[in-house]
This record gives C-alpha cells, sequence and structure tokens, in this order.
C-alpha cells in the first residue's frame, strides 16, 4: 500500500457480547450508557431459503446480521454489492465438532459439516441469501483480519470505483482450542464503502501505513472487546464514527505496520 486509500462510509453494522447492533455500540462508545457484558445474540437468518436457514451456523448468522444492518443502514441494494470478508478463522464451533469426529471412532463427516468448515462459507451463504452476483473477495490474517479486509475493500473502491461491503468478523472456540485461541464469542462489523460522497455518506475515510502504537478505549469493557477479538480491533475507529469526530486513530495491523485511519465526518 504506496498511497493513501479514500472513500466513504455509508452504512455501518455491528455486533458483539453485550453489543447487539450498532446504534446499541454507538451509545457504548458515546458514553451515553455504561457496557454490560452478555453473550452475543444472534438473530435468525431470515432472508435464507428454509433448508440453508436450518444449517447456518453461528459465523452465517452472524456475517448475515451485520452485512445486512450496514446494507439498510446506507440503503443499498444488497444484490449489487461486492463484498469483502475477513476472519481470523472462521468457524470454531464447526472445527471443534470436525476434530472431535476425526478423532473417534467414526469418522464420517456429514455434508452440512464439511461444507460448513471452508473459509468462505459465510460468503457463500451471503450470495446464496441475497443473490449477490458481485466480486466476493474472502481474507484471513490472523489479529490483522480487519485491517487486511479494510485494505482490500477500500483497493476495490479506489480502483474498480465500486461499492463494497467489508464484513469483519470472528468466531469463539470450545475447550480445549479456546485454551490456545481464547476468542470468547461472535462478533462482526460490516462497513459499507463507496466511491463518491452521497447524501447517506456518513464519513470519509483515509488509511495509510504507520508504526505508531495501535490506539487504546478508555473503557474497560470495549477495551476488553478490542484486544480479545480480532475483528473487533476496529472499535478506535467506531469510535470516532459514533461521536462524529474527525480526527486520525491507529489500528493493529501486521507487526511493525499499523495502520493510521483519518476520519472526516459529513
Amino acid at each position: 500500500m504506496s498511497k493513501p486509500l479514500t472513500a466513504w462510509i455509508e452504512g455501518i453494522g455491528f455486533l458483539a457480547p453485550g453489543l447487539p447492533d450498532w446504534p446499541t455500540a454507538r451509545a457504548v462508545l458515546r458514553g451515553e450508557q455504561a457496557y454490560e457484558n452478555a453473550p452475543s445474540v444472534l438473530p435468525a437468518p431470515a432472508i435464507l431459503p428454509p433448508a440453508e436457514r436450518r444449517r447456518a451456523s453461528r459465523v452465517v448468522k452472524l456475517t448475515l446480521a451485520v452485512g445486512l444492518e450496514a446494507a439498510t443502514h446506507a440503503g443499498a441494494d444488497v444484490a449489487l454489492l461486492a463484498t469483502v470478508f475477513s476472519a481470523s478463522g472462521a468457524d470454531g464451533h464447526n472445527c471443534h465438532a470436525l476434530c472431535e469426529q476425526l478423532a473417534s471412532e467414526d469418522r464420517q463427516i456429514s455434508p452440512t459439516r464439511f461444507h460448513n468448515s471452508v473459509h468462505n462459507a459465510a460468503a457463500g451463504y451471503w450470495g446464496i441469501a441475497t443473490g449477490a452476483m458481485a466480486p466476493c473477495q474472502v481474507l484471513c490474517a490472523y489479529d490483522a483480519s480487519f485491517g487486511a479486509g479494510l485494505i482490500d475493500a477500500l483497493g476495490q473502491v479506489v480502483l474498480d470505483q465500486q461499492t463494497t461491503l467489508l464484513i469483519a468478523y470472528d468466531s469463539e472456540y470450545p475447550e480445549p482450542l479456546f485454551a490456545k485461541r481464547p476468542v470468547p464469542d461472535v462478533a462482526g462489523i460490516g462497513l459499507l464503502l463507496t466511491p463518491q460522497r452521497s447524501e447517506r455518506s456518513l464519513a470519509q475515510i483515509t488509511v495509510t501505513p504507520s508504526t505508531a502504537n495501535a490506539d487504546m478505549l478508555a473503557d474497560d469493557g470495549p477495551e476488553t472487546l478490542r484486544t480479545a477479538i480480532p475483528a473487533l480491533r476496529a472499535l478506535p475507529l467506531l469510535r470516532k464514527l459514533a461521536l462524529v469526530e474527525g480526527g486520525e486513530v491507529y489500528l493493529d495491523y501486521l507487526p511493525p505496520m499499523q495502520l493510521s485511519v483519518a476520519i472526516q465526518p459529513c
């Protein structure tokens, strides 16, 4: 990334422990209400056909929830949106179930388990649910997955002049995997990025490389989420958007490189 990448944010989706949607998260990030930790609540994926709805994993429910919230916030047609899905490890529960099955005497894996095991399963369900035929990218960069997804989405917006929906998300692992990868719960963020400003634009975003330390949050609850769930490394950026406050924040990426994110509210 040799040049700054600039786009406009038109929609936001959010879901995390104790924060079921963007309006709730915005109120907490503004300091209007206290953060209360609680398990993530995943809405039923009503947009899916009945057969796929029954097979939908926690990750699929999560990504549909935050992606649709961001698109609805922007008034966008989901069938026309290019998408970038970025996660550090995809579906932790399904991975655990497969490992258990393979460690047993009966190693016959169900087709549903198998097709939900791939890293792009959430993107596939999104395509089924929305009918989208636009380009779709699926990325993984461990703890830097939000930053990698943001760079990729901005690159599509800038180079292709294509409105793009970024969905960054993570899933928890049951024990014993949890001991090695202690992600506490599912959480995700949706950002709808456009190449031009419109009447729906919330803010301009510009991303450049940096070596500055990542910003932290003053509130212990959101700061714990930021460090525990890779997708939520974006929380300092979301705090700026919640406060409708211009300025620069620094986000974790691939050490020693970090990301400098400049926000200019509309």
